[in-house]
């Protein structure tokens, strides 16, 4: 099952267009009235907030001129009007615009988090394929920076981008009005190349970026690995080699993030330039204009304050911009993983799985994970309702396959997995995995107490439903004893519990499950001959009157199979009962007389 790694995400990488593309049913979801209601609502606030805003300049503009001396005047009256006008004016701009934000915040975290879901559904719609050729720290890296992105993206460019533009379209046409066309046009030229400057420069940047998410991505999935393996690390003493590997990946990542400083520190003396010489050059026109008699001092004023206003915006306009493409490309990851094809999907209009007996039949099922790697070659049985079955075989027989097509985790490549006459590619999976229960091998708990993952099995069963069946696991009693009880927490993946307490969790959360059909796949190969001996009985009372399938290592635990098939080389070389199998003499005598052998071993040194 081994090939080789692929990339984090796969795929082109997408542009700009594309993503914002992605995002907009989110942002506008159909059926979603009251979405559509607040999304309205806000931009008539920010219409109002701008309309505020440009009229500000113009009574304080009044208001100067009213206060500026006439023909040698001593006397001026004050226009208590104009000055409370503008006083509302700017009251008015400042409200509109924070109940602009206060309404669009319901849109704003309702998108990111339709978003998340969508994301975090999909991750478990993908095969079991996609998921062991990818690091966990590094999905999740991307989900996080994606979600983050949106947020960015909405509250940036909704309503920072589109109020400045119409700001900028407003301001130019009053100067044309109020002025004329040079005023305009050389505003227009100054605010057109402050924005080409930026974009250009911007762009450029992002490939900056896009290298530091990859480099940040590789270090959080070399701490999340080297973490998840920390028993590891400790017994091979390779501390100081897992922090080198760290270290390698954080440097390559501070690399990258002082080259876009550097860079942002350029955009920034560039637009500081831009912005200088256009103001400068429009107040020398308008100081022009006062000294020759055509301005008044109130007009001068005007265009001075327009100016300081428009490039205010212009000024935060840079670091939106860059903020949406960064953004952006934090979100590309994301939308890139929802883009990935679904490996095993149901049929359109699949109905469920019926299960009315729980028989089992494989019919010439052919299986490669690759294409030059071929595991089964045209394996057939059927394990009647009530019965069960054993698989056994070397390593790398395709044991554990037969589990994952049963599953569903892949499909077969060639023949028919059938459950009570039904394949189990035209139904829907849910329904399918609803009526199989499985005790692995390596049982992974949650990071939470004992009743969360024993109710696991059904989330929703009551105290009462749990306890019995850790009391069929074997299991009560020793939670009974523990001084938390059910609510005793059992760490990051189970570590605070014994391999044997931990298989009886996993037990009863099968028994809570109540399959009609039971996978036991190598359930008690990693535990000692006492451990496994308890298990063993507990596993008996789960199986009893279902359909199970044992795949096993000890041949010791299948002895009471109703049948055991011999895998060797993904083709079934030996079948019958256990009695019928040590008579024959076969693969499965020499393997049975060769763990006898390794059993006797330990017992006779003890002697």
């Amino acid at each position: 099952m081994i090939g080789p790694r692929t990339n984090l995400v796969p795929g082109e990488p997408r542009s700009t267009l594309q993503t914002i593309r992605s995002l907009l049913p989110y942002l506008w979801p159909k059926g979603d009235h009251g979405a559509h209601l607040r999304m309205a609502v806000a931009c008539v606030f920010l219409v109002a907030a701008k309309v505020a805003t440009v009229f500000v300049p113009l009574v304080y503009s009044h208001a100067v001129d009213a206060l500026a001396p006439a023909g040698g005047a001593a006397f001026i009256a004050v226009p208590v009007a104009l000055i409370v006008g503008y006083g509302l004016l700017r009251v008015a701009a400042s409200g509109f615009g924070e109940m602009r934000d206060a309404v669009f915040a319901a849109v704003q975290q309702r998108t990111v988090r339709r978003v998340a879901l969508r994301t975090f559904k999909h991750m478990h719609r993908l095969s079991l394929r996609f998921h062991l050729d990818r690091q966990t720290g590094g999905l999740s890296r991307s989900i996080e920076r994606g979600t983050t992105g949106i947020e960015n993206v909405l509250r940036l460019a909704v309503f920072n981008i589109i109020p400045t533009l119409l700001e900028v379209t407003m301001v130019t046409a009053i100067l044309w009005n109020l002025f004329d066309w040079r005023y305009a046009a050389l505003t227009f030229v100054a605010v057109a190349l402050y924005l080409s400057f930026t974009l250009l420069f911007t762009n450029w940047r992002v490939k900056i970026r896009r290298t530091m998410n990859e480099t940040d991505s590789e270090a959080q999935s070399k701490a999340v690995d080297s973490l998840l393996n920390y028993e590891t690390v400790k017994y091979f003493g390779n501390e100081a080699h897992e922090a080198r590997r760290f270290d390698e990946a954080w440097a390559r990542y501070e690399r990258a993030a002082v080259k876009s400083q550097v860079t942002l520190n350029l955009l920034n003396l560039g637009q500081a330039s831009i912005i200088a010489l256009g103001l400068a050059l429009v107040m020398l026109m308008a100081a022009s204009g006062v000294q020759d008699g055509s301005m008044t001092v109130g007009r001068f004023v005007l265009v001075n304050t327009y100016l300081m206003q428009l490039y205010q915006p212009l000024n935060m306009l840079g670091f939106v911009y860059r903020e949406i493409k960064q953004g952006l490309t934090d979100m590309e990851q994301m939308f890139r993983l929802m883009s990935v094809h679904q490996e095993v999907a149901d049929k359109p209009g699949a109905p469920p799985l019926a299960v009315p007996h729980g028989e089992v039949a494989f019919e010439e099922v052919q299986f490669a994970y690759n294409a030059n790697r071929q595991i089964l070659k045209g394996v057939s049985f059927r394990v009647p309702a009530g019965r069960s079955l054993a698989i056994v075989g070397p390593t790398g027989a395709g044991k554990s396959t037969i589990s994952r097509l049963l599953f569903r985790f892949y499909d077969a490549t060639g023949g028919r997995v059938l459950i009570d006459g039904q394949d189990i590619r035209d139904v829907t999976q849910d329904s399918l995995r609803a009526a199989i229960g499985v005790v692995p091998q390596d049982t992974v708990l949650f990071n939470d107490t004992i009743r969360y993952n024993i109710a696991y099995g059904r989330p929703g069963a009551s105290q009462e439903e749990i306890e019995q069946a850790a009391r069929l696991a074997q299991v009560h009693d020793f939670v009974a004893r523990l001084p938390e009880g059910y609510d005793t927490r059992v760490g990051e993946r189970g570590l605070k519990l014994s391999g044997g307490e931990k298989q009886r969790v996993a037990i009863a959360r099968t028994i809570l499950k109540n399959p009609r059909i039971l996978i036991l796949d190598e359930a008690t190969s990693a535990l000692d001959t006492r451990t496994e001996q308890e298990i063993q009985s507990a596993l008996r009372a789960v199986a009893r009157n279902r359909t199970t399938l044992t795949i096993a290592h000890r041949l010791s635990t299948v002895v009471d199979a109703d049948e055991i098939i011999v895998l060797d080389h993904g083709v079934v070389v030996e079948r019958g009962t256990h009695t019928d199998l040590l008579a024959a003499g076969g693969i499965y005598a020499r393997m049975w007389a060769m763990q006898a052998e390794q059993q006797d071993q330990p017992e006779a040194a003890a002697a």
